[in-house]
């Protein structure tokens, strides 16, 4: 069994829109998904972007993805990455393949000189949840997220 990590390419634009229908599947969520191989490729692989992608395959075959991009702590003065979305195949879990992802992106963050390495997860998945404090990953619930999307978002930028 070969498992690696590499960073994707724009060619990689398809497989990752996979994932991310497969992952809101997962949450439940599937509707909500209006990405397409095009808006993938100009707004991951375009020459400003601050997005990254990274694919893992086991055997050559592409088995999950990464996604995840630098924010910065104003208190640390520091460079922060947070994890957008990571996703592993269902048939493929167990096989070390968010393991190595995981370590993957915090090598990166430790190479990039990053104060944290951060990431969100719905508070009903207890499996993943249960998986990333079993790596030492903390809970923060005294921070609570907020959002604002759609009309919301163009009505009060317009206001």
């Amino acid at each position: 069994m070969s498992l690696t990590i590499r960073s994707a390419v724009i060619e990689d634009a398809p497989t990752i829109l996979h994932f991310i229908r497969e992952l809101a599947i997962y949450e439940k969520a599937e509707n909500e998904v209006h990405a397409t191989v095009a808006t993938i490729e100009s707004s991951m692989f375009n020459a400003n972007s601050g997005v990254h992608g990274l694919i893992c395959e086991l055997n050559g075959d592409a088995i999950g993805f990464a996604v995840y991009f630098y924010n910065y702590s104003t208190w640390l003065a520091k460079p922060g990455l947070y994890l957008e979305d990571l996703y592993v195949s269902p048939q493929y879990r167990g096989k070390g393949a968010g393991i190595a992802l995981l370590k993957h992106l915090a090598q990166t963050a430790v190479n990039k000189e990053c104060g944290r390495f951060e990431w969100s997860c719905l508070d009903w998945n207890t499996p993943s949840r249960e998986f990333y404090e079993s790596l030492g990953a903390e809970p923060q619930p005294e921070w609570v997220g907020y959002r604002m999307a759609g009309d919301t978002l163009s009505n009060f930028a317009q206001s």
